[in-house]
């Protein structure tokens, strides 16, 4: 016994403890019972003239030892047969005294038969379940020999039997209860061991994951998850409430509606909540920064639960389009070597032919023409170098440049060049009028906005305002907050699987293009500390049934003013 208790896990040798503790807890009362029986009976029980008052106080003694000594957790098994031998031998000296079967009390041998079903092995509790039997016909026979009383031996018979079933079946339920206990230990241990697992792999990587109910309630999110979406709160909070994460809510949103949209890619910018100002010191350093990242859902499997799950995988792509940059870095060194020696040759000629020409041709017409070349030769000639640079890191110059002149000039020039109609490029008053100025070199965001603009008219419907430009100011325009510059058209969105190798080097989807425009435009961004970025946004003004339009643009975010 004392093996098999040893064998069993703390938490069954606890409950072993306990029930001993509680057979303790009820031979207590039975003394006392009987006490306050013999109280009131003043008679007292006849018989053999036994001291029925001792023996009682005798038995309640032995049980507060008994429940003292429990408490020490030494010897469990030589603690419980101890106890059962005092139990059936006073009360079998009751039981002779009080007369045999017929005093009734031979229904206390049931008390401690019961638990020595369920403490001790089934072979020692039915031997202990015997020996009373056998007692008690014993005492009936002899009865019936010596004192010729009436015949109590069915009764006898009854009750030994009685005893002996109630101790196989009690011992047969106590050992399932006990092996459902352990099971159930043996499982906790695992559940613990595999929530420690869980929690550490969480905790150690690098794609996010959020868990959330269906009222876009977030109930956790692991380590990866709080940096890439800035969260600073702890869980449970709503999507809703934090406007940073509005593109993300709606994605849910849109999801939760169409399950077959499982997978979208959104920016988020966490440190341009307004709610997260001055908070800490990070969000002064931070939040110009954007997570461009792939958002998958999943529904949790819950059936026959009461509540329902969902989680969403975060994965920062910001960190794949980097490996396929990297990957493609080595054709760009070749690449930018043969334009050095292919395109800057012949430049050099025109450039040079130009000059010999404006030394003959002194007309109007042909002063501007050769003007007009001399200057697209200058502006090729400064892309070569800006490609150059760009495997050099060469540091631009970034002088302060208003945005309101540069804009303007830029804009009309784009639509001459391009003999588009007047109205079809739109330039918003607040950006024409603003006498805000930014840190970057002037000619890069020339072939930046260039770049951008070229895109848009590709795409664009060709109607009046199908190309906008305009200027939004960080937290409403705010002095010494970031300024950003939206290049907008009425075409069709970029769609989320071109979304994710939109700034790779070489990747077009166009038969002409090279794929070189818009990651040189987001280097020339990235060399003059600012960001350029296609982001899926709300439009500024409200349509007839009061909802907001959302639309794709391209976004470049300059540096603060002063850092």
């Amino acid at each position: 016994m004392s093996a098999r208790l040893q064998a069993l896990s703390a938490a069954s040798r606890d409950t072993f403890w306990r029930s001993l503790y509680t057979l303790n807890g009820t031979r207590i009362v039975i003394a006392l019972v009987l006490l306050a029986y013999l109280s009131v009976d003043t008679r007292g029980w006849r018989g053999a003239g036994l001291p029925y008052a001792q023996l009682c106080v005798l038995y309640l003694l032995l049980a507060l030892g008994f429940a003292a000594l429990a408490r020490l957790r030494r010897r469990f098994l030589a603690q419980l047969l101890l106890q059962i031998a005092c139990d059936l031998a006073l009360i079998s000296l009751l039981y002779l005294g009080a007369g045999g079967v017929r005093s009734g009390l031979a229904i206390l041998y049931l008390f401690p038969l019961a638990g020595l079903a369920i403490l001790a092995p089934l072979v020692l509790a039915l031997f202990c379940a015997s020996l009373v039997a056998l007692f008690m016909l014993g005492t009936s026979l002899w009865q019936i020999a010596v004192q010729d009383a009436d015949s109590t031996l069915v009764q006898a018979g009854l009750f030994g039997a009685a005893f002996l079933a109630a101790v196989l079946v009690v011992n047969r339920m106590a050992a399932k209860l006990i092996g459902q206990e352990e099971l159930a230990a043996r499982r906790g241990v695992e559940i613990g061991v595999q929530q420690a697992v869980n929690r550490l792999v969480m905790a150690h990587m690098s794609d996010g994951i959020v868990v959330l109910g269906t009222d876009g309630t977030v109930y956790a999110g692991n380590p990866a998850a709080q940096q890439m979406l800035g969260l600073a709160g702890e869980p449970p909070f709503s999507l809703e409430a934090a406007p940073a994460l509005a593109p993300l809510a709606r994605a849910y949103r849109d999801w939760r509606a169409d399950p077959a949209q499982a997978t979208a890619f959104l920016t988020i910018k966490p440190y341009a909540d307004p709610a997260l100002q001055d908070t800490t010191a990070a969000w002064r350093a931070r939040r110009e920064l954007a997570a461009h990242l792939k958002v998958r859902f999943a529904a949790v499997e819950t059936a026959g639960l009461e509540v329902e799950r969902s989680v969403i995988f975060l994965q920062d792509v910001t960190a794949i389009e980097n490996q396929a940059q990297d990957l493609k870095l080595a054709s760009m060194g070749r690449l930018t070597a043969s334009i050095a020696h292919e395109v800057r040759n012949p430049l050099s000629a025109i450039g040079h032919a130009t000059s010999l020409l404006s030394e003959d041709l002194a007309g109007p017409v042909h002063t501007r023409l050769l003007k007009i070349v001399a200057d697209n030769v200058a502006r090729v000639n400064r892309m070569v170098e800006d490609i150059l640079q760009l495997s050099r890191k060469v540091q631009p110059h970034c002088e302060p440049l208003a945005l309101a002149p540069f804009l303007a000039e830029l804009a009309a020039e784009f639509q001459d060049t391009h003999a588009l109609a007047p109205g079809i490029v739109q330039l918003d008053a607040a950006a024409a009028a603003g006498g805000a100025t930014v840190r970057f070199d002037g000619l890069h965001l020339r072939e930046v906005v260039l770049n951008l603009l070229n895109n848009a008219v590709r795409y664009a419907s060709g109607g009046p305002a199908s190309i906008r430009l305009f200027v939004m100011g960080g937290r409403g325009g705010q002095a010494g907050t970031a300024l950003e510059l939206h290049v907008q058209d009425d075409g069709p969105g970029i769609s989320p699987e071109v979304r994710a190798h939109l700034f790779e080097p070489f990747y077009t989807t166009s038969s002409k293009g090279t794929g070189l425009g818009l990651y040189l435009a987001r280097e020339l961004c990235l060399n003059n500390e600012a960001m350029l970025d296609y982001e899926y946004r709300y439009d500024r003004g409200v349509l007839a049934d009061g909802s907001r339009q959302s639309s794709g643009r391209f976004v470049i975010t300059f540096a603060r003013p002063g850092t």
